[in-house]
């Protein structure tokens, strides 16, 4: 949608994302196209800011006020992203990620779904945490012990709530901007 038509709701969604903590800091994907336009699951948003408001400040919470760490936060962002063949949220991710100072060996692993060349065993326990709820909407009983020593009950919720939002994201890509799914 165009800045100039929105309604006032529209408009206070559209300034609380294009204005608010995701355009402070470095641009490492651009908000908004040339003619102003909130780019990728932002502008679905505002077809509906009563569920477009709370649904992108879960997404601020997820991203600035999680107990995540940036590198741990992006692993588990680009596992979604390629489950989900969620082409938006892997390009404006991955540049993310290696701002963060996740390799491209890393970063490739996580696109081929290889093995995890993770030594750091909060990571390595993000990985397979998000990579079973991604895949399977469920951790087996093995995972879910060895990841509550790793990383906590509060980090594994938020990394489910990770799960679900930006697989929610993935679906509003391909329903409202045409993305394709996974093969």
């Amino acid at each position: 949608m165009l800045p100039d038509e929105l309604t006032a709701q529209q408009r206070e969604l559209y300034e609380a994302i294009a204005g608010g903590r995701r355009a402070q800091g470095p641009q490492l994907f651009p908000l908004v196209d040339e003619a102003g336009r909130l780019r990728g699951p932002f502008n679905a948003m505002l077809l509906s800011p009563a569920l477009g408001g709370p649904l992108q400040a879960v997404g601020a919470a997820v991203r600035y006020e999680a107990q995540l760490t940036d590198r741990e936060r992006e692993l588990a962002i680009l596992i979604v992203a390629a489950r989900w063949a969620s082409n938006f949220e892997w390009d404006s991710h991955q540049a993310i990620a290696r701002h963060v100072g996740l390799s491209d060996e890393e970063i490739g692993s996580i696109r081929a779904s290889g093995p995890v060349p993770f030594t750091d065993p909060r990571e390595a326990a993000v990985v397979e945490w998000t990579r079973q709820l991604a895949d399977a909407w469920a951790a087996d009983d093995a995972t879910y012990p060895s990841a509550q020593a790793a990383l906590g009950l509060a980090v594994m919720y938020e990394l489910t709530v990770l799960v679900g939002y930006y697989s929610t994201l993935a679906l509003q890509l391909r329903v409202f901007l045409g993305e394709e799914g996974p093969a």
